[in-house]
């Protein structure tokens, strides 16, 4: 039965859309996106084991930090197993990190938590994260950039759908818990419960993943696309780069340093959001304006815009390039980091518009990233190079909090401090950014020496007469074309579950995001 997850069994049957593929991603990114939504149930966690909040807080840093270690180790595997068994595995992991961690709540044993969720979860996070990069940019030589920015934005909503969804069930599990109190506590069986009804319901979801991914035939490109139109863009190769190779160029350095900017600057936002608001419109150092439901409007806010600069400004640098594009976050980002400084604290409005796009940014640089090493290496191993430099983020979400916290210690207590005890770090952050913008400016073709030889170009270059694959697979035998009536359908439930899921998400944000502008 596993043989289907053969790579050799993954090579698109005649009339495949690829319009199918985005849905595979998002039904991934989407499930494991609710990374970010652990601070729904933070408290919770903390009454029930009676432990501190740094023991809870643990169990997210165990899983990005095996999220960047998955996806650096395991990127390899992922090229050469093909994306359907990557993102297979990925659901097997993220369910059964699910599971095992409901067992160490049911059992009050805190290890099985960090291991749970932590190890075995963040190994399916790494894996679910880069499962379907190269094999979008296959299917869109001509739009890379739209393509990744769609599958990595389901990374940014999947905590639109999370969070409000895991109050309400903690809401229905627990009669008791109220969703409307940030300090609400829910008992130990609501958390068990909950635990397992995400692990049980995101591997049915992610299932969609394998289910409608494929990858094209070695011979196929979209009618009209012509290869040398790409190529002729500066920075774009039609050569191959190994990923062993790829990290012994400076360009790959330089790009590390680009991603762990841009994330250090952002994640210091994103991590001191609600407070953040409250003190920068604190009168005399212990009253503020900004009410606590106000300030999850903010955290909403971004949470939206984080969402929506993946797509948006990924899908922009298909237009302009990626070099510019990154010229954008960086440098228009130290512009907005030095007017937060200065006039943030102005009006509530301004404030907010400012962070959004810091976090529009933040977001964007996720989603290109993909694109900016298919351009320099190509896409031979593209995911696992797009895993090897993952490691930034997790390096990045260590030193941005670091620093933030670091500075803001030095200011004061937490609920006395003031606009003024944020400055230092927001000036820091303009420095952070500056050394990626340079950085980004330093970054270079691939020297030749460093090309895989004889695999010719990157880009297919046969002739097509429709916008569909037609595979030809070397060593397999696809299944005979699917009938036209049977992949509309397909096409459309795939699309109507991502649509239905993001949309739950938006709108129960915006609800939120309201209270920010009517208390």
């Amino acid at each position: 039965m596993l043989s289907v997850f053969d790579p050799r069994h993954t090579v698109a049957p005649p009339g495949y859309s690829r319009w199918l593929i985005p849905t595979a991603a998002l039904a991934v990114h989407v499930c494991i996106g609710q990374v970010y939504a652990t601070s729904v149930y933070k408290n919770s966690l903390i009454a029930h084991f009676d432990t501190s909040q740094t023991a809870i807080g643990a169990i997210f840093s165990i899983a990005i930090v095996m999220l960047g270690s998955s996806a650096a180790v395991g990127g390899r595997w992922v090229e050469k197993n093909g994306p359907r068994r990557a993102m297979f595995a990925s659901a097997c992991f993220w369910a059964t990190g699910f599971l095992v961690g409901a067992l160490g709540i049911a059992t009050q044993q805190l290890w099985l938590l960090y291991l749970g969720y932590g190890v075995i979860g963040g190994i399916g996070l790494g894996i679910g994260y880069i499962s379907p990069v190269s094999t979008l940019i296959k299917w869109f030589p001509d739009r890379p950039g739209l393509a990744t920015g769609l599958a990595i934005m389901g990374f940014g909503g999947g905590a639109l759908v999370a969070g409000p969804l895991a109050r309400q069930l903690l809401s229905l599990y627990d009669s008791g818990y109220n969703p409307d109190n940030p300090a609400a506590v829910a008992s130990g069986s609501a958390l068990v419960a909950l635990f397992v009804t995400f692990g049980i319901g995101y591997f049915v979801i992610m299932m969609f993943g394998p289910f409608n991914v494929r990858v094209p035939a070695p011979d196929w490109r979209p009618a009209g696309f012509d290869p040398a139109s790409v190529a002729a863009k500066p920075l774009v190769t039609t050569a191959s780069v190994s990923a062993s190779n790829a990290v012994r160029t400076r360009s790959f350095w330089l790009l590390w340093i680009v991603l762990f900017c841009n994330v250090t600057a952002g994640i210091g936002i994103l991590e001191q959001a609600s407070p953040m608001i409250q003190d920068f419109f604190r009168d005399n150092g212990t009253a503020t304006t900004v009410s606590v439901s106000a300030a999850a409007g903010f955290v909403g806010v971004l949470s939206l815009f984080n969402m929506a600069g993946r797509f948006v400004w990924s899908t922009t640098s298909d237009l302009i390039g990626r070099k510019p594009i990154y010229m954008v976050y960086l440098g228009v980002g130290m512009v907005l980091y030095l007017l937060l400084a200065v006039a943030g604290h102005s009006a509530t409005a301004v404030f907010v518009l400012i962070a959004a796009a810091i976090i529009s940014f933040y977001g964007g640089g996720f989603a290109t990233m993909p694109a900016y090493l298919r351009d320099l290496f190509g896409t031979f191993q593209v995911g696992a190079i797009h895993g090897r430099i993952l490691t930034a983020w997790s390096a990045a979400g260590v030193a941005g909090p670091l620093i933030v916290n670091g500075i803001l210690d030095t200011q004061g207590k937490p609920g006395t401090l003031t606009a003024a005890a944020y400055r230092p770090a927001l000036f820091t952050m303009v420095g952070v950014l500056a050394i990626g913008f340079i950085a980004n400016l330093l970054v270079r073709s691939v020297p030749e020496r460093f090309h895989e030889p004889n695999r010719g170009p990157t880009s297919p270059v046969a002739k097509a007469t429709i916008t569909e694959p037609v595979a030809i697979g070397p060593q397999s035998q696809p299944p005979a074309p699917p009938r036209v009536g049977s992949q509309t359908g397909r096409l459309w439930l795939s699309w109507l579950l991502v649509a239905v899921l993001l949309g739950y998400g938006i709108v129960q944000t915006a609800i939120t995001a309201a209270k920010l502008f009517t208390g």
